[in-house]
């Protein structure tokens, strides 16, 4: 390996390490909270809605299939679906009202009063992504949002938001990562028997 690849990986490591430790202590509240959401929203029957782009749309359906199968431990189903995933739906949306509205229809038809919307944007500033959260809100959803932006326009929407801040996406998806995997422990802990 030259000396320049080993640099280029150090500093990769070094930049997630410094994450981590931004994690522990500063987003341990907000990851109990938005777990504690999620449970109180699961036990009154509501559903959980996520949705992302790119990579975050690929996390969307990760989370989705966390709760729908299972984490670590047998129990029920839990009631998630990433909007990402019907290809039909998300292509007809796109075409006929724009990519903008590719969620936000989405949530029209499906989000209802006390449900969750997961809404996962790295910029916070996702065109799609604002309008599905405004949507929901109005619609008396609560917005749990993952960026990587401070005082993004999405965390400004949100009831709870996790940043993961940095200039790099694919540093923020890695804490997010983690971070939704703890949620999906703790949530799963609340619904075995």
């Amino acid at each position: 390996m030259d000396a320049n690849t080993k640099k280029q990986i150090t500093e990769i490591v070094k930049s997630h390490k410094k994450m981590l430790a931004e994690f522990e202590a500063q987003g341990i509240e907000t990851v109990a909270a938005a777990a504690e959401m999620i449970t109180k929203a699961l036990k009154q029957n509501r559903r959980i809605y996520i949705c992302g782009n790119g990579g975050s749309a690929a996390d969307a359906q990760h989370i989705a299939g966390e709760f729908v199968g299972r984490f670590t431990r047998e129990r029920k189903g839990l009631p998630a679906v990433a909007l990402t995933t019907d290809t039909s739906v998300m292509t007809s949306i796109a075409n006929d009202y724009g990519y903008e509205n590719a969620f936000a229809r989405q949530v029209d038809a499906l989000v209802q009063k006390g449900d969750i919307l997961w809404a996962i944007s790295t910029s916070g500033s996702s065109p799609n992504i604002l309008a599905a959260a405004k949507l929901a809100k109005k619609k008396g959803a609560r917005i749990l949002a993952f960026t990587g932006t401070k005082n993004s326009k999405l965390e400004k929407t949100a009831d709870i938001c996790f940043c993961a801040h940095d200039k790099s996406a694919a540093r923020s998806q890695e804490i997010h990562q983690l971070a939704y995997h703890i949620i999906c422990g703790l949530v799963e802990q609340k619904f075995c028997s």
